[in-house]
């Protein structure tokens, strides 16, 4: 009896409700009554106090939670007085820490509030939905692709932008923790099969590929977007996709609407009915890896960075194929097709007057120009101004390098006989650039630092590039991305962050933070600054996205629109208004994301195995060169703490060696999924009358990420 005494004591259910119960939550002391903390019944709490979940006390004799107090406070107050006040709290935390006490009224009352802020039919911007179209039969025939190209089940992985030399992947080190993520399904195939891959569009024409099939749809003035066409289901996972839908003066008129598909080295082709319907026109091998699909007019262009370019005429019904040096970039301005090589060069061929050498079956492949220091061209753009339809021979190239400089060359009428001339260099980026843009305004320029945009405005004189008073750095931001090499189920190909929009208007960076996000920023290339952020409706995961600028209606005072597509996991199309958007640009949020978005984004990805990722992270040693990935030094937009803070030896060490948010990453590796929540601000102390003033509370540079 002496023994079962103390054991009658330990039992907390045995107590009058007026008993006041004392917590220690995370090491901070609450009090409160026996009948506040059990009146929902079977929650937490009403376990806990009754004796079916076992306590912990501590020194004093309270009952140890351990759980965040900071949450926690806003939780007691609605068991006092049954009225919610989060007190700044973060929703998503708040509804977690609820869900673990089993607290049904407040749970059910959280949810309401997001489901205020989300809806099935989107915001806004929202333009249409497309369901999942119906799994096609299989193909018959005997183009079906085998033999070595499939060696171990898994085609070789496509590269994540069609201006990125091979091999360059993530280069930060959120990248390099991606890396570490575990290896893909046995058998190399996505574990998806319905979700849509690639997604590309040309005028009003949409094609969609889902892993083994693909389907086009048409937008029709009077009944919207109409499915035209489905292609029967192949046994290859597509990889690249192209479409074109309307050639200006083409010499097939209006049978000039075709769609391709590839992976390893196979091309299948089709011909499109305006009506509905379609043909395939046939199958063509490359013999190499496809890195790149996309039609020049009604040619289609296949390339791959081992140097071999195929190409296809609508005209001849003629596929050819050539080696020329290895391939790292390419663009096409008009007829022509211009190629970056890793030597340095950039050559062209004119696919207007292909082939010109039907004798010995070879293309016209001629260098134009060849880079000073013969870094590999890993970025190219064109760009064709006013005059170039005058004269016919002002033409403009931006080009970057494998060692991260920008360069700008010109061919105009006096400098016909000698070629193009170097006009300008930048030598801002440390890694190789991956991206680059020339427009009427602006000269864009992305590196493999995690997507480290510069941008600068092009001073014009008449249409043409001009020397006075020169370029104007504008803006330095990123464009924070973390899909692997080989992305969401192999999709990385539909994943392209842009810029997208016409050279004359201003362009936009699509970013999606992680691979299972479905939410997507859409940001200006000028300056970093948010434009509008989509969500998709149904809840499904983004698996890829694209921008299409379609064509005006013919009512009077049309104009042109520009949509953004996004590709759910579960199949579904969404389209959302870019231009209304773009329209309202000033009354939206300035900048990028804020930390406590980015970190409620990464809560969606693991980085890396907790084993793998200690290993792999860099010690923390004076020389802090592998953390140039997450803080540039010629970044305007810094990623270090907040101002305000008090000025300690270690904050000033943080500042110094990478930034707050280098170690946040590192200690988001090594802490397990309860300490992901994002940040939960302190309560605000109140002031006295005689008390100093807090320091106002500076937001994160939102450009920065």
């Amino acid at each position: 009896m002496a023994a079962a005494a103390p054991a009658a004591e330990g039992v907390p259910g045995r107590g009058p409700p007026g008993e006041v119960i004392h917590l220690n939550v995370g090491g901070k002391r609450f009090s409160t009554s026996r009948q506040t903390l059990t009146w929902i019944p079977d929650s937490f709490f009403s376990s806990l106090l009754s004796g079916r979940i076992s306590t912990l006390k501590d020194e004093t004799g309270a009952i140890f939670i351990d759980r965040d107090p900071t949450v926690f406070a806003p939780i007691l107050n609605f068991l006092r007085t049954k009225e919610l006040d989060p007190r700044g709290v973060h929703g998503s935390s708040l509804l977690h820490e609820a869900q673990f006490y089993g607290l049904t009224p407040l749970v059910r009352r959280l949810q309401l509030r997001e489901e205020l802020d989300r809806s099935s039919c989107g915001n806004v911007l929202f333009n249409g939905y497309l369901p999942p179209p119906v799994f096609p039969v299989k193909r018959r025939n005997r183009h079906s692709l085998a033999g070595p190209q499939q060696s171990g089940g898994r085609p070789a992985p496509v590269r994540r932008s069609n201006t990125m030399p091979p091999n360059l992947g993530n280069a930060g080190l959120l990248g390099r923790m991606l890396d570490e993520r575990a290896p893909p399904s046995p058998s190399g195939l996505p574990e998806e099969p319905g979700m849509v891959r690639l997604v590309c569009g040309h005028h009003n024409w949409i094609a969609v590929a889902y892993t083994q099939f693909l389907v086009c749809y048409r937008l029709k003035e009077a009944s919207g977007w109409q499915l035209v066409f489905s292609s029967p289901r192949l046994d290859w996972p597509i990889e690249r996709l192209a479409l074109t839908a309307r050639v200006l003066g083409g010499a097939l008129g209006e049978h000039d609407k075709m769609v391709a598909a590839a992976t390893g080295s196979e091309i299948l082709l089709w011909a499109l009915q305006a009506e509905g319907g379609g043909s395939e026109i046939g199958v063509f091998h490359l013999g190499v890896p496809v890195e790149a699909l996309f039609f020049v007019g009604n040619q289609l262009i296949a390339t791959s960075h081992t140097g071999r370019i195929g190409v296809w005429n609508a005209v001849t019904k003629h596929w050819q194929v050539q080696d020329v040096q290895p391939i790292t970039s390419y663009d096409a301005a008009g007829s022509f097709l211009l190629l970056g090589c890793d030597n340095g060069s950039i050559y062209y061929v004119d696919v207007q007057k292909f082939p010109l050498r039907m004798k010995d079956n070879d293309l016209l492949v001629s260098e134009l120009y060849r880079d000073p220091a013969e870094d590999g061209v890993t970025a190219l753009s064109v760009y064709l101004t006013p005059k170039t339809s005058d004269s016919g021979n002002w033409i403009e190239i931006a080009y970057g390098t494998s060692s991260g400089g920008v360069r700008v060359i010109v061919q105009h009428p006096e400098t016909v006989g000698s070629g193009p001339q170097l006009f300008q260099t930048f030598t801002v980026h440390r890694s190789p650039v991956t991206k680059i843009m020339l427009s009427e305004k602006h000269l864009i320029s992305v590196c493999a630092d995690n997507n480290h945009v510069r941008t600068w405005s092009v001073t014009r004189f008449r249409g043409m590039i001009s020397t006075q008073p020169g370029s104007t750095p504008l803006a330095s931001f990123k464009i924070l991305a973390l899909e692997s090499a080989d992305g969401h189920g192999g999709c990385s190909a539909g994943n392209d962050i842009g810029p997208y929009g016409e050279r004359d208007d201003q362009q936009v960076f699509i970013q999606k933070v992680v691979p299972a996000a479905s939410q997507l920023f859409v940001r200006l290339s000028s300056t970093g600054q948010r434009v509008c952020s989509v969500r998709s409706v149904d809840g499904s995961p983004t698996t890829a996205f694209t921008v299409l600028e379609c064509e005006g209606s013919r009512r009077l005072g049309s104009r042109p629109r520009r949509y953004l597509l996004t590709g759910q996991a579960n199949g579904s199309l969404a389209m959302w208004d870019l231009t209304t958007a773009m329209d309202g640009l000033g009354q939206a949020p300035a900048g990028g994301l804020t930390e406590e978005e980015l970190m409620e984004q990464l809560e969606q990805c693991e980085l890396a195995p907790l084993a793998s990722s200690r290993s792999s992270l860099p010690s923390p040693s004076p020389s802090r060169a592998s953390l140039t990935s997450l803080h540039s030094a010629s970044s305007n937009t810094s990623l270090s703490g907040r101002q305000g803070s008090p000025s300690t030896p270690q904050a000033e060490a943080r500042r110094r060696g990478g930034g707050s948010f280098v170690e946040r990453c590192q200690e988001l590796v090594r802490s397990g999924p309860e300490s992901r929540r994002p940040p939960t601000p302190a309560p605000r102390p109140s002031a006295g009358l005689g008390a100093p003033l807090a320091p106002p509370k500076v937001k994160l540079s939102e450009t920065s990420f």
